[in-house]
């Protein structure tokens, strides 16, 4: 069986490998012609753990190859980004142009034998519009067209693992596709269990997993903006409170970011706004929390003129992805408020992040104040030095 990925980011190219040491053929594709000509060099363009050598065996072994042409396949496996816009009015708006762009270049080489595999996290009826863009374009009636929505549901830094390992939902618009996508599955996963459900499920399935993170984030970052006023250390509070057996409280950070968490509570909003009360609470409270940290930063640098090391920028520890992250927005905030601002983000290369200065680790500790954003390996290690320094302390890595 042939597959063809379609976008080779952050889960394209992981699950392209995924599918390879599986067995299968697989084509890795994308628009970008620096990644293809990355990959076939020999190098991943994205940091992994593990991921460099399952790339290297893979090629090694002659299950993977990468095209900047898109050819006929058994199975089209479309994993392209879904942001969210801002409309006119403000309002939160899928951006569905790359996913019906991916459709439509799949349906110009559709036979009405293949399969094409949604992994891309969506809204509600997405699967509906992508069966219908593939019609389109290969001439097939639409209720013939098979196509599966199977969310991916991974975390960077343990991709790997969770690829093999975690259960997968394969939501379908045709028996035969349920069929067709279950078996691919069944080959690749070694401990998780595959369950078939009917595509508009499985769509809402992604978005209540995200959003139930979403909205326990929210409940811990508000915890935190209640206990600064009542002098109470959040950390330890929390601490406490999970010593309960059924309370099992997050911990609260400068915000939420990456692809999922940010992104999809919106997607949910953005149908039904007259029901999404708590989702939409939830969104505001951590979208506010830069705004927070911001105020207080401020109010404890001796003087305004002081430079600010913010510590981290990617969404999470220890991986390279910036998308959507609260600590961008707290440096952004900061500089609009007048501070000179320099970061350390040892996952990114530039030495400018979106205007931001990115110096080293040691550089950066020659600032004036810091603020520890996120819990890098690489501060963690070295918590002695950062304690020298005045800090504030957003994800209690210093406790």
């Amino acid at each position: 069986m042939k597959i063809t990925v379609m976008g080779l980011g952050y889960i394209g190219l992981p699950t392209a490998i995924t599918l390879a040491e599986a067995g299968f053929e697989v084509c890795g594709f994308d628009v970008n012609k620096k990644t293809i000509e990355t990959l076939q060099g020999g190098h991943i363009h994205i940091v992994e753990p593990g991921l460099q050598e399952a790339f290297e065996k893979a090629v090694a072994h002659g299950h993977l190859h990468f095209s900047e042409e898109l050819g006929k396949s058994d199975v089209f496996y479309i994993s392209v980004p879904t942001p969210f816009f801002k409309d006119e009015n403000g309002s939160h708006k899928a951006d569905l142009r790359f996913v019906e762009s991916a459709g439509r270049m799949a349906g110009k080489v559709l036979e009405p034998s293949n399969l094409v595999i949604l992994e891309s996290t969506v809204p509600p009826h997405t699967s509906e519009m992508l069966a219908r863009v593939l019609s389109e374009e290969s001439g097939i009636p639409m209720n013939e067209i098979h196509v599966a929505h199977c969310p991916e549901r991974v975390i960077p830094g343990n991709m790997m693992y969770e690829l093999k390992n975690n259960d997968r939902i394969v939501g379908a618009r045709t028996p035969e596709a349920a069929e067709m996508a279950a078996s691919i599955y069944e080959k690749v996963l070694e401990k998780g269990v595959v369950h078939k459900t009917d595509d508009l499920t499985a769509e809402m399935c992604k978005l209540t997993e995200n959003t139930f993170r979403d909205v326990n984030i929210a409940y811990a970052n508000e915890l935190s903006v209640i206990c600064d006023k009542m002098g109470i250390d959040v950390f330890e509070l929390i601490k406490l409170a999970n010593c309960h057996p059924r309370v099992n409280i997050l911990t609260p950070g400068v915000g939420v970011g990456g692809h999922c968490i940010a992104v999809d509570p919106w997607f949910i909003y953005e149908q039904f706004p007259a029901e999404a009360k708590v989702i939409l609470a939830a969104r505001e409270r951590n979208e506010n929390k830069p705004h927070f940290v911001a105020d207080k930063v401020v109010a404890k640098m001796k003087k305004v003129t002081d430079t600010v090391g913010v510590l981290g920028l990617s969404y999470k520890p220890d991986v390279d992805d910036l998308r959507e992250s609260p600590s961008i927005e707290l440096c952004h905030i900061l500089q609009e408020k007048g501070v000179k601002v320099i970061a350390c983000e040892p996952f990114a290369k530039d030495t400018e992040v979106q205007n931001i200065p990115n110096v080293s680790f040691e550089e950066v500790l020659k600032a004036d104040y810091l603020v520890i954003t996120l819990g890098h390996t690489l501060f963690k290690e070295n918590k002695d030095k950062i304690a020298e320094k005045p800090y504030f302390d957003c994800v209690g890595m210093m406790e």
